[in-house]
């Protein structure tokens, strides 16, 4: 059986991820008591209609008490063999106060407190402290569309299959912040910059010319090979210790160059020896899967 248990910080997103896996067919529960997940899945368990897929929302409407104990539940669940997904949505608090404002709905902690909602938000997350250390994925939806979390969703979660770490490379620029589910960071801001010079400024490290660029300078491949062999080394290590998800997170100053180009020769390096290798670029709202080379060496996307 599995479950996936999604949580995280209020406006989100956490009721456009439940209503995608109940679009794919999950067994769907909005804010579920945390004390019942165990009464929950014998009752599913019984019912074979339901068995093999469920998902259910726990956050901060839940008991205090509730919460701190979600690590024993969660663990009691493991040991009987369910298999439990915890995923994390979060997001920049300019965000989520943004998303509040426009909405004019109330944040669940200012419903019985003197917290304005700035409070609330900037408090939520040591709330579902206990859960956010337990998270399988952790997803920063400041950025991202109401479809492109949707798709995150199917492709991360519902796709996601079983003993396989997920690799994703992500490159983005330090000026709009680092990414909050980056899981390991290398600046590349040590590097030449092609954007002073204006011919390249409107390109970008997907960019032959931009490339072209990049490889000229011998501190370009060192940091790439440096990177390479710190994640040869130690991913194994990150997945021993039973972990889903790993996200790289490479920036530069805005973005578009450096970045990009270290995520692209990373992401097609690991790919040809790791399933499960995932690309995105912030800046440039671009997120896909990298293939494995086929029999002729090709590498598709």
């Amino acid at each position: 059986m599995q479950l996936v248990i999604i949580s995280g910080r209020s406006g989100s997103g956490k009721s456009i991820a439940l209503q995608a896996l109940e679009d794919l067919g999950y067994y769907a529960i909005d804010n579920l008591p945390a004390m019942l997940l165990s009464s929950l899945v014998d009752e599913l368990q019984r019912d074979a209609t339901r068995r093999s897929s469920s998902a259910v929302s726990i956050d901060a409407r839940n008991l205090p008490d509730a919460l701190e104990r979600f690590p024993s539940l969660l663990a009691d669940l493991q040991a009987r063999g369910i298999q439990c997904q915890v995923v994390y949505l979060t997001a920049e608090s300019k965000i989520l106060l943004e998303r509040y404002s426009a909405t004019r709905r109330r944040h669940p902690l200012t419903r019985d407190s003197q917290m304005t909602l700035a409070e609330a938000i900037d408090s939520e997350e040591g709330t579902l402290a206990e859960i956010l250390d337990l998270a399988d994925l952790i997803i920063d939806t400041s950025r991202l569309s109401v479809h492109e979390l949707r798709g995150r969703i199917c492709e991360q979660v519902a796709q996601h299959r079983d003993q396989q770490m997920t690799l994703t490379f992500e490159s983005f620029g330090f000026k709009g912040g680092v990414p909050l589910d980056a899981d390991t960071v290398f600046d590349a801001r040590c590097l030449p910059n092609p954007y002073w010079d204006p011919r390249l400024r409107q390109s970008t490290g997907r960019d032959p010319e931009i490339i072209e660029f990049l490889e000229g300078y011998e501190d370009v491949d060192r940091l790439a090979c440096d990177i390479i062999d710190w994640l040869t080394r130690w991913l194994p290590a990150y997945q021993a210790s039973h972990r889903s998800y790993m996200t790289v997170a490479i920036g530069c100053t805005g973005g578009q160059h450096r970045s990009v180009y270290l995520a692209e020769r990373l992401a097609r390096h690991f790919a040809t020896h790791h399933p499960g290798v995932r690309l995105r670029h912030r800046e440039l709202g671009i997120h896909t899967a990298i293939s494995q080379p086929d029999a002729s060496g090709q590498q598709g996307r």
